[in-house]
Order: structure tokens, then sequence, then C-alpha cells
């Protein structure tokens, strides 16, 4: 079973990915079977047919079986078959319209070894075809031996045209010659007497017995090794194990010598230049071009039948129109371009007619996306295009290529102008930021007063009025921001400038130091606070701050209020499967239908937001792009993919050209449908606002005011 190694390799050299068995149904032909699926497997391709011919079959037959196998894409034939059974099959192979451009004929090594057997009508029928044979190297005691064989032949056959010697001839030679190099072995180390057969005899052979050395000599023949007339003979386990491989092409009433096979080297052109490729191999047909291994079994010219959904908008990625008066398909988009794209890109030509997913009144889509897909599984397209998301479920059915566009699904919600709010004046600073100075504040003025309470008169009295205090103290620093004025023109002496602030920041009297300190410490903090506060405020309130109305869908959710989608898409199942209600779900299939729903809300018919894909998300905000934003978090999808049958051998291909066009095209093709939303963009940039302030930002702040705080009590305290 080694010549399956030199096929495989063959077969993985040409990159073919399918292929069909035909084999004769006798113990010979079956004999290959199991080797051959497993050897297949091994370089990933896949034996989509075994097509089994018993020796007596009609004709008519074979005929019959032929046509079926031409229906299929398959365009690569392995033949297993003795030459009596081989030579009607092409006859009608080539009747059948099998022997043209795109196909190849593969066959095994006895059928390759006994081609000059063939008479000129079977080898004009097997023209371009391939086969395998043992590589017999030609040699001086070869030649030589040959010379006796014709010599010995004619004197014996005078009258009869002398038979080639073959393969077959030469190894018979070669273990005829085993066999006496294993008798000089045993020599006399063996009884050579012979044992009768006690059975009835029913032949001349039955009545001479068993040697008592055969098992001696059985052990030596089934693993021996020399150098024969057929070069390199070795058995290993009773197997002949040829060490190289010819590679032959029939062309004429000859085979062409195309290439060789080892173990240790693999496919190789010639002995003395071992690169790994063959010499130029004629296919049938009488072309040089290698075939695909495949053809799109379909009519029309072999036109590929290409579904494509009809949709009323969103016309920048596809637009499937008939015209009324020619009847002939126009389609359009975004989609379509990238499609013809690559098959542009791939290494043959694919020919390709656009069908429209409509009604037979052609008025409207004939069925959802899904739908589509399991058209496509049943036979009815060869390929799907236009702007389908790759998902699981799909994928059970169909075969995609590589994602062309980017995956994702994320929201649509409006944006408001935050000036308009009643609360702005609280929007500079976050809430943290909010709640950190107001305790802060408190526990300032409650050192203040620990440090004044036993030598200040002014920070005593009733509880109610000492509480008063402490608040009063700490929040009246605030007007020292508003009144850093009265000694921003003069020049003032260090004492003169902190009495300034002790009395603009309280407007009392502090005797004790420890608490002058804490003073001017949170003083500092104040002022870089309102600084901060007041410059934040007035970009706020001279920038156009744009926001998203939400920026969570379970918000949306929990208000029971509504969300859009695209007609017919897989985003529906994803709402519901997020908790959404179904009348919590409205259907749109224009971008205009995503505006107005989206200007009336959910309380006046419309919706809170929309869900769509990437692609559909950023072609309408670069029309909208004052009015709407994305938000919430992006689930991942594959993206946009071409879908093809199951074992599809286009997918592969297509695959390939979708990377090419993505480098190469791509960009073009998405400026002249959808142009460059960079403008846009940079608009939206001018609009957007710094970030609100944060509390890590005034982390040292607070944890300076904080220990200048503690430290001035602990010393009171010691």
């Amino acid at each position: 079973m080694s010549q399956l190694k030199p096929i495989a390799d063959m077969i993985m050299h040409f990159n073919w990915k399918e292929l069909v068995f035909v084999y004769q149904d006798d113990e010979y032909g079956r004999g290959l079977v199991p080797y051959l699926s497993d050897a297949m497997m091994n370089i990933s391709t896949k034996v989509m047919q075994q097509t089994v011919i018993h020796p007596s079959a009609s004709d008519d037959w074979i005929r019959a079986e032929l046509y079926k196998l031409k229906t299929m894409q398959t365009r690569v034939f392995v033949v297993h078959a003795l030459p009596d059974l081989a030579s009607r099959f092409f006859k009608k192979v080539h009747e059948a319209g099998m022997m043209e451009e795109g196909y190849v004929w593969i066959i095994t090594e006895v059928l390759t070894s006994r081609l000059h057997s063939l008479d000129r009508e079977d080898m004009d029928s097997m023209q371009g075809v391939l086969g395998v044979k043992s590589y017999i190297p030609t040699s001086n005691d070869l030649i030589d031996f040959k010379k006796r064989w014709r010599r010995a032949f004619q004197m014996r056959y005078p009258e009869d045209e002398v038979t080639e010697l073959d393969m077959f001839g030469i190894w018979s030679y070669d273990s005829v010659f085993a066999l006496a190099m294993a008798l000089e072995k045993v020599g006399n180390k063996a009884n050579t007497t012979f044992r009768r057969d006690s059975r009835e005899s029913t032949s001349d052979l039955d009545a001479i017995g068993t040697s008592s050395m055969g098992s001696s000599l059985v052990q030596l023949i089934r693993n021996s090794r020399f150098k024969g007339l057929s070069g390199d003979f070795h058995i290993v386990n009773g197997q002949l194990r040829p060490s190289v491989y010819q590679i032959v092409n029939i062309i004429g009433q000859g085979e062409n010598n195309i290439g060789f096979w080892s173990p240790e080297n693999g496919i190789f052109k010639k002995f003395n230049n071992r690169t790994n490729e063959l010499k130029a191999v004629t296919w049938p047909g009488d072309t040089h071009v290698i075939p695909k291994g495949w053809e799109i079994p379909t009519s029309n010219d072999n036109k590929l039948r290409v579904g494509v959904p009809a949709k009323g908008g969103f016309v920048q990625f596809i637009d499937a129109n008939t015209d009324p008066q020619t009847k002939q398909v126009i389609v359009t988009g975004f989609c379509v371009d990238v499609f013809d794209a690559v098959v542009g890109a791939l290494p043959y030509a694919v020919k390709h007619d656009y069908i429209p997913f409509v009604t037979p009144d052609g008025k409207k889509p004939a069925g959802t996306y899904n739908e589509l897909i399991y058209n496509l599984s049943d036979g009815k397209y060869d390929a799907v295009v236009g702007d389908i998301t790759i998902l699981a479920n799909r994928a059970d059915h169909v075969d995609f290529t590589l994602p062309y566009a980017e995956g994702g699904v994320s929201l649509i919600v409006p944006i408001k102008d935050e000036r308009k709010s009643a609360w702005i004046f609280m929007k500079p600073l976050e809430k943290e930021l909010w709640i950190t100075t107001a305790a802060f504040f408190i526990y300032t003025g409650l050192v203040v007063w620990i440090l004044e309470h036993r030598v200040n008169q002014e920070f005593r009295g009733r509880p109610g009025q000492q509480v008063g205090m402490i608040f009063w103290f700490s929040f009246s620093t605030l007007v020292f921001a508003h009144s850093k004025c009265v000694f921003s023109r003069t020049i003032y002496t260090p004492r003169q400038l902190l009495l300034i602030l002790l009395r603009i920041s309280v407007g009392e009297k502090l005797i004790s130091n420890l608490s002058r300190f804490v003073v001017i410490v949170w003083v500092f903090v104040v002022l870089v606070l309102t600084s901060s506060y007041t410059a934040s405020l007035t970009s706020m309130l001279t920038v156009q701050q744009l926001r998203p109305s939400y920026s969570d869908i379970n918000e949306i959710k929990i208000n029971g209020e509504s969300v859009g989608y695209q007609e017919n898409s897989f985003v529906k199942d994803m709402l519901k499967g997020m908790g959404f209600g179904e009348d919590q779900l409205k259907s749109y299939s224009t971008f205009e239908q995503y505006d107005n729903a989206l200007e009336l809300g959910s309380q006046k018919g419309g919706v809170s937001a929309i869900m769509d894909e990437l692609p559909y998300i950023q072609v309408f905000l670069a029309k909208y792009c004052t009015k709407y934003a994305m938000t919430g978090p992006t689930y991942k999808t594959a993206g946009f993919g071409f879908a093809f049958p199951k074992g599809s051998p286009l997918v592969h291909d297509v695959s390939r050209a979708v990377l090419q066009v993505t480098e190469e095209q791509m960009l073009n093709i998405s400026n002249q449908w959808f142009g460059a939303a960079a403008s846009c963009d940079q608009q939206n940039g001018a609009k957007v606002n710094s970030d609100r302030l944060r509390l890590d930002s005034f982390k040292g702040l607070f944890l300076i005011a904080g220990l200048s705080s503690t430290s001035a009590l602990l010393l009171f305290f010691f």
C-alpha cells in the first residue's frame, strides 16, 4: 500500500481538497479502500464518494455512473482497476465528456505499469492521465538481461511478437533470486527430505509433500534485501517496499516521466535536482493550466447562483431591484462591490448571477436572513452575498468565509445638552469629591473649635451656638476665593498677609497658633478647589455639553421603555434574550425611520434607543452625528461574511481573496459608499468638554489638609 504515499503527496502538491475513488469490485480493488481513506485524512482531503465497478459491469451501467459523477462538484478521480476493466472504463469517460479541461484522473501502480499492454484506442481515451509506478533504475545488468530475454523468447516463440518485459517480470526474476539466496543460507543446516501429504492427492504438486526446511526459507524470504535487477529489492514482512516511485503523464501513445517520489524527499523533478516540484503536466483537454479540482455543478454555463437579500432601506449595504421593462436584476451596494472585488481577486474566473430573495411577485422580501440561509443549504443558491452576519446557528447549515466587515452590536441613543440642566452647578465635581469636600469642611471646623474652645471666648456659648460656630467657621472660608482681590494689588508683610487671610476667611480672631496653622492650610485647599470648580463650571456653561441620554440598556428595560432594531435582524432575538418583552420592541427598515423614532421617544410612540450592528451604526451616526451617539457595551459578533453550502471548495479560496481585498481595496470601497466620517467625529470632539473633576486629582491636597489638622490636634492633646 506504499503507492498511496506518492499519490497523497501529489494531491497535496496541487492543493486538491476532495476526490472521488473509483475501484474494481473484487479482492484486488477492495484491498486499497481502508488505506486510501487514512492517507487522504492525513492530508486533510475528503473522499467525497467511492464508486464500485464490477469487472463484468455493462457499458451502459458504467456510463450511468459516470453521469452521476459528472453532476458532482469534485473533479479529481483516483482509479484503482486492472487493465481489462480500466480500458473499458476510460473509453466511457471519454464519451461522457469527462476527459476535458478541469478534470484530473490518477491511476494506481498496476495499471500504470501495464500501460504497454493497452492498444492505441485505449491510450487515446486516457490522454492527460497521471499515474504512479515503482521506479526501476537502468543498469548494465538490466540491459543485458533484457537482451537475453528477447533472444530466449524469439527462440521459443519465433512466430510471436516479443512481449515487453515489465516491472512484474523483473520483480519475478528478483524474487527467484531471493529464493536462491535463501537456499544458499540454509545450506546443509536443514533436512532436505520431504514429508508426504497423507491426504488423497489431487495433483503432482500435492504428492511432493512438505519440505522440513520450509519454515526457515520463509523467514529468510519474507525479510530480505539485496541489489537486484529492479534496484534496491527490499522485502519486509512479505511485502515488497519500493524505495522510489515514478510519476508519469500519459501523452500520445506513451508515458512522459514528470517526476519522482521517495520517502526521504517526497516529490522531486530529477535525481540531481531534488526540489519539491514536477515537470510540466499536460492535463485532460490538452491544457497546461493546473485544474483547481472542482467545479460548481450549475446550469447557465456554470454560473454561480448568488442569493441576495431584498430590503427597502439601508441601500448603502445592499440594494436589489428588477427593471420592470428589461426584467434585468440590478444589485448594488457595499457588500456587492466587495464580493465583485473578491471574485476578481480569485486565481480563476467565476461567473455569477445575482438572484434577489423575494416573493414570487417580486414586491417584498421572501423571509428573514435565517430563511435565506436555509434556502442556501437546501440547494436553491450556490452562495449568499449581503450584510449577512456570521452566527453560530447559521454556521450549522452553511460555511462562511472570513469576515469582510467589522462585527459587534451596540446602542444608538439621543444626546442632550447638559447646559440646560437646572443642576449644572453640581456637574463640575463628581459625587465622591463633593462628599469628601463636605467631610473636610466639617472636620476642619471641628478641629479649630477644639483648639480655640478653651482660650477663645467667641468659641463658647450654648451647645447649639457652638455647633453652629463649627459649621459657620468652616464654610465661611469659601468667601476667600471671592475676596482675594483685597490683597492682590498691594504688597504686605508675611504677618499682615496672614492676619488678612485669617480675618477674611473666618471673620473671627484666632488665638491659638495651632488653629491658625490649620486654617492657613485649609484656606489653600479651598482656594485650589474653588478655582478648579470655577474653571470647570465656566467651561460647561460656554462649551456645548453633549452626553448620551442613556448609558446602559438595562436602564431602558427597567423603565419599561421601547427599543428599536432593524427589520428581519437577529438583534431581535438578542433583545428578547436580555429580557425585553415583545411590546417593548419595534422594527424599522430605514435610517430615516430610526431618526423619527428616536426623536419621538418611548412616551410618544417612538423608542428610547436603537440596537444595531456597528457597520449600520457608523453610517447612521455619520449622517446624524449632532443628534445621536453610540453608548453602552459592544456585544461581539464575527462580522459580515459570504455564505456557501457546507463543504464548498470556494470557501477557502474566497477567504484568501477577502484578505487580499481587505488589504488593498477595502478603504476605497468604504469611502465610495459611506464617505469619510472623520469630519463628523471632529465636530463631536469639539463639543465634548473635559471630564468632571475627580477625587483622584485632589487626593494630595486632602492628604495635606488631613495631616495638618490631625497633627495640630495631637499636639494640642499632648
